[in-house]
């Protein structure tokens, strides 16, 4: 179960794990299931853990007065899904994440997170996915003030072509920020090109 987590890790560090570095790893990491549509984190709670998704998908959204959710994030296998402000702040969250597939991860408590950060594979991959993601937000701001609904439809299927097989389009169109007609009229548009 550890596997892919370990070999994330070697994917984003030059620097090699020690065995008791990997057993270490594998010490703090605790395994755990969500069934579809429970739970991760409610608004209004910390986010004291954060979990690396080996197997299924996983959102983060916000709802608003009238019931309508807005997803801010999808997260799939090798993705962290965490809100980031409330585990490292440790102050409530503003969100909801939970699990849109059967999903298996692996969590780390925050209490343990800055002992792991300590390891230098895991403080070399820490900040080139810090990079990585101040990059990816950027781009999706840019992306959502400057480009049209049939643009930023485009990017994401260039970009993560596996979202539009795994979430349905209400998820998609919200991820898009518009209504799940006009991503209707997108795709249909985009199948006969």
């Amino acid at each position: 179960m550890y596997e892919p987590l370990l070999q994330y890790i070697q994917n984003y560090a030059d620097t090699p794990l020690c065995e008791s570095e990997i057993n270490f790893i594998t010490s703090i990491f605790v395994p755990k299931k969500f069934r579809k549509r429970t739970y991760f984190l409610q608004e209004g709670e910390v986010c004291k853990y954060a979990p690396f998704i080996i197997k299924g998908s996983m959102r983060q959204y916000t709802v608003d007065d009238k019931g309508a959710e807005h997803i801010i994030r999808l997260f799939i296998e090798n993705w962290w899904a965490m809100d980031r402000e409330s585990f490292l702040l440790q102050k409530p969250s503003s969100y909801f994440i939970d699990a849109w597939e059967e999903t298996d991860v692996l969590l780390i408590a925050r209490a343990n997170f800055d002992s792991w950060t300590k390891i230098p594979a895991i403080a070399e991959m820490a900040r080139k996915m810090d990079e990585k993601h101040a990059i990816s937000l950027q781009k999706r701001l840019h992306d959502s003030m400057y480009l049209s609904a049939e643009q930023r439809y485009a990017q994401l299927a260039n970009t993560y072509p596996e979202f539009l097989n795994r979430f349905p389009q209400h998820i998609i169109a919200s991820y898009l920020g518009i209504t799940k007609e006009s991503l209707s009229r997108i795709r249909h548009r985009a199948a006969g090109k």
